[in-house]
Parts: C-alpha cells; structure tokens; sequence
C-alpha cells in the first residue's frame, strides 16, 4: 500500500527549529515549568520526590478523574490518557477503521485522521467549510456525501486552521446525520478554551450522542505541548479497545507529563492556564491585523473566532508553498502554505506569540509582500 506522509507535519519537522521567527505552530507561546508550578503554588523540589517508573498506562487514576469532571457524565474509566492528541487520533484510526471503510473529514482541517486513514485503506470523503459563510458547513454536501458506509465523522471544533465554532445547528446536522449513518463522531477538540469572544469554553461534544469519541490535549488551551499529554474520553468498552493498541504503540505516557499533567488540571490552575492563553490570542491577533491591513487588498480574513490561528487569504501570484518557501528563504519566517490543507492562496499564521517577536517578523512578511507586488 502506498504511503502518504503529513504533509503540514513533514513541512514542520524539517524547518520549524531553523527560523528566526516561526509563525508556523498551532498553540501559544509555551508556559514555563516554573510558571506552571507558581500557578499550582507548588515548588519545583516536589518533583524532585517523584519516582520515574512507570505511570498506570490508561493514566494515572487521579488524572482520569480530572479529565472526566469536564465531561458530562464521564468517569475515569471512559478516560484513556495519551501522547498528545497525535496518538489519540492514530489509535482512533485504527481502532474504529478497516480497509474499505468511508469515513468523512472537513476541509481545511487538520488532517492527521483522515491521512491516517487513508493510509489504512479508507476512503475519505470530504465535505467543505464555506469560506464566504463564516467557514459555516457545506450541508449539501454533508447531506450527500454520508451514507450507510460511513464509519466514522470526523471535526475539529474549534477548527484548525480557520478557527471557527461549530453553531448548535451544524451540531445538531453531524448528530442527526451520523444516527442516520450509524457512525461514530470523532471530535477533537484541542480548541476549546481558546475562544477570542467569549466567556464560555466551547462545548464538547461528549453526551450529545452515544458514538461520540473526544479527543483533547494540553497543547493548545492550556500552553502545553512539550508534555505531550492528550486523552481520549468514549464509552468504556471502546476505551477497553483503544487502551489495547495504546499498549503496543507506545505502553504509556511519561511518569513526569502525567504528575505535570495533573496539576494543571487542578480547577484553579486550569483556569489561569486558560486566561493566561486567551490575552496571548487576543493581543496577538490584534498585532496580526494591523500588519495585515499595510497593503490594502492584499490579505482578507474571516477573524477566527478561536485558537491562535488565522487562515488568512492573500491576493498574490505566487503559490502558497512558493509564498512560505520564500519567506523561510529570505525572511527566515515559517508559516504553513494553504496547500497543506488543500488550499492554495492561504497562508496559516500562529499569533499568540509576544508582542515584539510579532512585530519584527511581520514586517519581514510585508517586505516580501511589497517585493511581489512591485
């Protein structure tokens, strides 16, 4: 069979260490270890107490506990503890999937599971968030394209790259359509607590209906992907299954990312990672759009309405992977071309960064902007 590699995470691996300024990665400017621990009140000779064996390999029960108290309904048991989301995703994969299946999967989205899957031999159909609708669901093509095959309704919500939210109407579409189908509904949400606007943490899906398998991780929300800690939350059989492949991918996660895990999901530290990643996406997109708006014409933008990501449209006549392979070139930027989604003239940008990084390597973006304008 043949193999297709990610692309966006190939695209990452090979450059994102070797710029100056990386507007590539999907989360927030990461919380320091000290920082962490300061929230929690904790001194960091505790960690010095912690034995570096072997954790439970589900999870260590008192994270399950924590993981499970922001579901409805959820105990540790319907809880699987991961590394990172990436794992979640490829035992989802190959779990719920065999050669043959269909599944259904967005587009831009991120693509680790559809990717996956077709690896494994399934076919993926994809359904289009409408740019000039907000990225609101194509429901034409949702009403056409699941069917009796349809195994498995992947989303990410909030969305990666474009940052929207899932209305209760497009919910209440991907529930009804996946009861029609008999699907599960794979729903990652790593964006959830990133919201621009709003109070609220965004929703999980989890309860809404009984095939529903969330996927979320320490990465994005709380700025903290170098633990890589990720779960899964499903009903118990099916976690049964996944902590079976779990076993042979990787056995478990780390002693350290679960003890570091589980304190910041303590209520209280949770919510300061929370508001501490909120004013980083919301100062840095508003950096972002000040530079945006210095050639006027040139970029448009549905404002996201999570993450720290924008996927911003350019009216140039370069293509995308050509637009990124220059500024890494001769700007030493890195940002992720559209075509790592499937589509060209967008460009994905990281903005919850501080202030000053922004500002100088944005001005090395509208360098190359004006050379090709010229």
């Amino acid at each position: 069979m043949v193999f297709n590699p990610f692309t966006l995470e190939q695209f990452l691996s090979e450059y994102e260490q070797s710029v100056d300024y990386n507007y590539s990665e999907s989360g927030v400017h990461p919380v320091k270890l000290g920082e962490l621990l300061a929230y929690a009140e904790r001194d960091v000779n505790e960690l010095a107490d912690v034995l570096l064996n072997y954790p439970e390999v589900n999870g260590e029960h008192e994270l399950r506990e924590r993981i499970a108290s922001l579901y409805p309904g959820a105990t540790a048991e319907n809880v699987l503890v991961t590394v990172g989301a990436s794992e979640a995703n490829l035992l989802a994969a190959t779990t719920l999937l065999s050669p043959g299946d269909e599944i259904i999967a967005f587009r831009p989205t991120y693509l680790q599971f559809g990717g996956t899957a077709r690896n494994m031999g399934v076919t993926v159909k994809t359904i289009d968030l409408v740019e000039e609708n907000q990225w609101r669901i194509n429901r034409d093509q949702l009403a056409a394209h699941v069917t009796s095959k349809t195994k498995v309704i992947s989303v990410v919500n909030p969305n990666n790259p474009t940052g929207s939210i899932l209305t209760e109407h497009e919910i209440e579409a991907l529930i009804a359509a996946a009861e029609r189908a008999g699907a599960w509904i794979l729903a990652d949400e790593v964006y959830a607590g990133t919201e621009h606007n709003q109070a609220t943490i965004t929703k999980t899906l989890y309860g809404r209906y009984d095939k529903v398998l969330a996927i979320n991780s320490l990465s994005k929300a709380y700025g903290l992907p170098g633990l890589r800690c990720g779960w899964l939350v499903g009903p118990e059989d099916l976690i049964q299954a996944l902590w079976r492949r779990h076993e042979y991918a990787v056995v478990s996660a780390t002693m350290i990312s679960n003890k570091l895990a589980t304190i910041a999901l303590d209520s209280t530290v949770r919510l300061k990672l929370i508001d501490r990643t909120r004013s980083l996406i919301q100062n840095g997109f508003g950096t972002l759009e000040s530079y945006l708006h210095v050639h006027p014409g040139v970029f448009t933008y549905v404002p996201p309405k999570a993450s720290a990501l924008s996927f911003v449209r350019y009216n140039l006549p370069v293509n995308s992977t050509d637009f990124c392979n220059r500024l890494r070139e001769e700007k030493n930027i890195l940002m992720v071309p559209g075509d790592c989604f499937g589509m060209d003239y967008h460009l994905r940008i990281s903005s919850a960064l501080p202030t000053s990084y922004l500002e100088t390597g944005f001005e090395r973006l509208n360098e190359l902007v004006a050379q090709l304008m010229g």
